[in-house]
């Protein structure tokens, strides 16, 4: 079953499934901007085009991602995201 997600008054929008293969999932796209992100679970984040500048939990520094990187955040925390063009992402939520 595929779920519609729709974030930051539609700058950023996802698809959600779950697969047999990889588990819960989704797809999306974000718009220029900044953004905020919270996360029960942990996640794998891969850039799909474009490029992310992210804030990870715990560390003093931006870091860019661009097509083809991964990129993880732990669980029950919090990732700042800068994004300078629009960008396309896949994200994998991990069970551990």
């Amino acid at each position: 079953m595929l779920k519609f997600n729709e974030y930051f008054t539609g700058k950023v929008k996802s698809i959600g499934f779950d697969s047999d293969s990889i588990g819960q999932t989704s797809v999306g796209v974000m718009e220029k901007g900044e953004y905020t992100f919270s996360t029960a679970k942990p996640e794998e984040m891969r850039v799909i085009t474009g490029s992310l500048k992210v804030l990870l939990p715990g560390s003093p520094d931006w870091q860019v991602f661009n097509p083809g990187e991964t990129f993880y955040v732990p669980a029950n925390s919090e990732f700042n995201l800068q994004v300078a063009d629009t960008s396309a992402y896949l994200c994998k939520y991990l069970s551990k």
